[in-house]
């Protein structure tokens, strides 16, 4: 069988994300960040999902998603009910989940054409205690 490698018709492609770090086109970004397939919102201050607040997903919404997409690292954290609604108060949809879960979900949708944005979420590093 022959393959072909196909472009996406967007300018920024998710190729993977884990819990420490994604893939966006040729870049690795290893600091939270939110992504739409024409945008990339480098360091999205937000450090973990049950420290977050409705107005982190204001940058999120300004991009008029039909769904926003929650990577909260290795595992699904739930952010506050508040963020939730934040989404849901506007007839946007949310959904919760690994970081790898969500990265491949945005991939689909995003081929679709469909109009996803999806937040990744890597908490800095703590040191050990001692």
């Amino acid at each position: 069988m022959q393959l072909s490698f196909e472009r996406p018709d967007y300018q920024y492609a998710l190729r993977s994300a884990g819990a420490t770090g994604a893939r966006v086109n040729a870049r690795w970004l290893s600091t939270s960040f939110a992504i739409a397939p024409d945008t990339l919102i480098e360091d999205w201050s937000v450090d973990g999902a049950t420290s977050m607040q409705a107005s982190d997903l204001d940058a999120l919404l300004a991009l008029a998603p039909e769904l926003v997409l929650l990577g909260t690292g290795a595992t699904q954290v739930f952010p506050p009910a508040a963020v939730l609604a934040a989404c849901l108060q506007r007839g946007i949809g949310i959904e919760v989940m690994a970081n790898a879960a969500a990265a491949r979900t945005y991939a689909i949708l995003a081929s679709e054409g469909r109009r996803v944005v999806a937040g990744f979420l890597f908490p800095p590093e703590h040191p050990p205690v001692r």
